[in-house]
C-alpha cells in the first residue's frame, strides 16, 4: 500500500532502476546534468559513463556528486575486485542512456567499434540501450549519420529524435537534444509494460471558450493537466491514443501523440462525434461549458452603463449524453467536478449519461481543484462500486482509471461469445 508520499509522487516506473548514463562530447553535454537530476530525483540509481571529450565540457565531478557514484571513464579499471569495469556495469545495469548522443558515438557502435570504455559497454550490453543524438543539423540530416541511425533501430536500439530550434552553431532546424522531460518520459516507456497495445483511446481534455465579443469569453478554471496525463499513461502503456484539447498552455505530453485543438464546445463535439466511432474507450475529462452566449458580438462591446448588462446565454451540445446514446460497445468514461453532494451528483450522472465509469472529484478540496498537479477523486462503475483515491499525482490517478478501464475490457472481452465456427 503507498504511503501519503508515494501518493504525491509522479507514478514514476525509474524506482530502483539500475542505469547507466553515457555523456560523450557535444555542446549538449551540459543538459546532461539534468537528465541525472530528473532520474535521480525518481529513484534510479544512475551511473555515470563518460568519454574524454565529454570532460571537456562538463567535469566527472559534477556527475559524481549528484549521482553519489564515481565516474567512470578508463577503459581497463576493475571494479568489484578483479571484474573489468565494462563487463561489471554492463550485468548490473537494466538500461543504458546515451544522452547527448554525437555523430561520432552513432558511427561507432552503429559498425561495431569498441575503443573506449563506452562503446565497449554498449557492445556488452544485453538490456535497452536508448540514444538521445544532438548534433548540427546538416550533420543530422547527411545521409551517413541517417544510415548510422536506420542501421541501430534495425538492431533494436532506441531514439529520442532530436528536436527543431536554434542550434549552438548559430543554425536553426532539427539537430539540438530533445527536451528532458521527453528523454525522461521514452525511459518511463521502455520500463512500462504494453498491457494496453492495440487498444484505441480518445480523451477529451481542457477547458473550452466561447466568446462574448472579440475580446470576452465564458470558460472555467480547467488547465487540462488530467485529460494530458491520462492521454501520456494510455500511450505509455501501448494504446493508439488521439488528444482533443482545448485551450491550454500545456505541451504536449508526447510527440507520437495526434491532437486536434478547438476551442468552443460546439468544436469540441464536432471533433469528437467525428472520430468516436474509430475508438475502442473514450475518456472526456474535457471541462466543457454546458452553456455559450446566444448573440455573440462582432464588435467590443463597450461599457455604457454602469449598471451592467444582460447576457443570454443557450445550452450547449452534450457532448457526454450523446456519446452515451452512441457508444455501442465502447467503453464510455466521464469526469464529474462537484462541490457538494460528491457522491450522488457523480451517480446521477453516470446512470443519465450511461456511461460505464465516472470519476468524480469535489474541487474544494486542498490539491484537487483545477491546475493542480495532485487529485483526489472516487472512481464509480456501473455495479455501483465505489473506489476512493486519496492525494496523489494526477499521472498516478490516470494509471489507475486506465487499469479500470482495463478490467472492463478484459471482462467484456471473458464474456463474449465464442465465434460460431469455433471447433
Amino acid at each position: 500500500m503507498m504511503d501519503q508520499d508515494d501518493h504525491k509522487r509522479s507514478g514514476s516506473k525509474l524506482k530502483g532502476r539500475e542505469i547507466i548514463l553515457g555523456v560523450t562530447g557535444g555542446i549538449a553535454a551540459y543538459k546532461a546534468v539534468e537528465l541525472l537530476r530528473e532520474m535521480v530525483k525518481r529513484g534510479a540509481n544512475v551511473h555515470v559513463v563518460m568519454t574524454k571529450n565529454a570532460m571537456k565540457f562538463v567535469t566527472p565531478l559534477t556527475f559524481q556528486t549528484l549521482s553519489g557514484h564515481p565516474v567512470l571513464y578508463e577503459m581497463f579499471r576493475l571494479l568489484e575486485g578483479s571484474r573489468i569495469g565494462h563487463v561489471a556495469m554492463s550485468d548490473r545495469a537494466e538500461l543504458m542512456v546515451i544522452a547527448p548522443a554525437t555523430a561520432n558515438i552513432l558511427g561507432k557502435i552503429a559498425n561495431g567499434i569498441a575503443d573506449d570504455l563506452l562503446t565497449t559497454m554498449v557492445m556488452a550490453m544485453d538490456v535497452p540501450v536508448l540514444f538521445a543524438p544532438s548534433m548540427n543539423v546538416k550533420m543530422w540530416h547527411s545521409p551517413v549519420v541517417q544510415h548510422n541511425v536506420a542501421k541501430l533501430k534495425s538492431y533494436g536500439y532506441h531514439f529520442v529524435e532530436p528536436a527543431e530550434g536554434d542550434l549552438a552553431c548559430g543554425s536553426m532546424g532539427r539537430g539540438r537534444l530533445a527536451e528532458i522531460p521527453e528523454i525522461v518520459e521514452k525511459i518511463e516507456d521502455i520500463f512500462t509494460p504494453k498491457d494496453l497495445k492495440g487498444r484505441r483511446i480518445l480523451v477529451t481534455a481542457g477547458p473550452t471558450l466561447e466568446a462574448i465579443d472579440p475580446v470576452r469569453y465564458i470558460t472555467n478554471p480547467s488547465t487540462g493537466k488530467m485529460g494530458y496525463s491520462v492521454a501520456k499513461m494510455a500511450r505509455r502503456r501501448g494504446a493508439e491514443v488521439l488528444l482533443i484539447s482545448g485551450p491550454t498552455d500545456l505541451t504536449l505530453p508526447r510527440r507520437d501523440i495526434p491532437i486536434i485543438r478547438v476551442k468552443t464546445a460546439r468544436e469540441m463535439y464536432e471533433a469528437v462525434m467525428d472520430h468516436f466511432e474509430d475508438y475502442d474507450v473514450i475518456i472526456k475529462t474535457a471541462a466543457v461549458a454546458d452553456f455559450r452566449p446566444k448573440d455573440s458580438s462582432r464588435s467590443k462591446i463597450k461599457k455604457i452603463s454602469r449598471n451592467g448588462f444582460s447576457l443570454e446565454l443557450e445550452s450547449n451540445p452534450d457532448i457526454l449524453a450523446e456519446l452515451g446514446r452512441r457508444k455501442g460497445s465502447r467503453i464510455l468514461v466521464g469526469f464529474a467536478a462537484e462541490t457538494d453532494q460528491l457522491l450522488e451528483n457523480a451517480q446521477e450522472k453516470l446512470r443519465q449519461k450511461n456511461l460505464d465509469i465516472i470519476v468524480a472529484n469535489d474541487v474544494t478540496q486542498p490539491g484537487a481543484g483545477f491546475g493542480t498537479d495532485t487529485n483526489i477523486v472516487k472512481i464509480i462503475d456501473q455495479s455501483g462500486r465505489v473506489r476512493g483515491l486519496p492525494l496523489m499525482s494526477k499521472d498516478i490517478v490516470a494509471d489507475i482509471i486506465l487499469n479500470e478501464i482495463l478490467k472492463l475490457l478484459k471482462k467484456r472481452e471473458d464474456q463474449s461469445p465464442w465465434p460460431e465456427d469455433w471447433d
